[in-house]
């Protein structure tokens, strides 16, 4: 191998030059076919359109809305809460201790599952059940 033997890794590929000559096989009308929108400059239609008819997109009808005023709660059960190892609970040391993903609009305690210990343990909202049982064993159940 000598220096002037080296050659690129990749393959140089020449663009097509259009409109050269018959020679090139993409003379005169460069490969865009007789008259017409197409063969114009710029010519072409936009996404979506279908000569003229109502496109499919307004022939359907609207559905929905989005609720703006809508709250995402982070949904924690009993059994969840009874692995975390601190005694006051939030949703920033459940974040911490990894027993939930990310809070989003705050935490929700749901009586899924049996809680062995006593703990105090602050949420958005829990249900009646949840909070019976966190006083039953002498903890606390407050809304923030």
């Amino acid at each position: 191998m000598k220096l002037d033997e080296l050659k690129p890794n990749v393959k140089k590929v020449k663009r097509t030059r259009v409109g050269r000559g018959i020679g090139s096989g993409l003379g005169k009308t460069s490969g865009r076919g007789q008259k017409g929108q197409k063969a114009r400059s710029g010519g072409g239609v936009r996404r979506g359109f279908e000569g003229g008819q109502t496109p499919l997109y307004r022939r359907l009808p609207k559905r929905g809305f989005k609720n703006i005023n809508s709250k995402n709660y982070t949904e924690v059960t009993l059994t969840m809460l009874s692995k975390s190892k601190a005694t006051d609970v939030t949703a920033e040391t459940l974040l911490e201790e990894r027993i939930i993903g990310k809070i989003n609009d705050g935490i929700v305690v749901l009586a899924t599952g049996k809680l062995d210990k006593k703990l105090n343990v602050k949420a958005v909202r829990f249900t009646a059940k949840a909070k019976e049982q966190i006083e039953a064993l002498g903890g606390k159940a407050e809304v923030i």
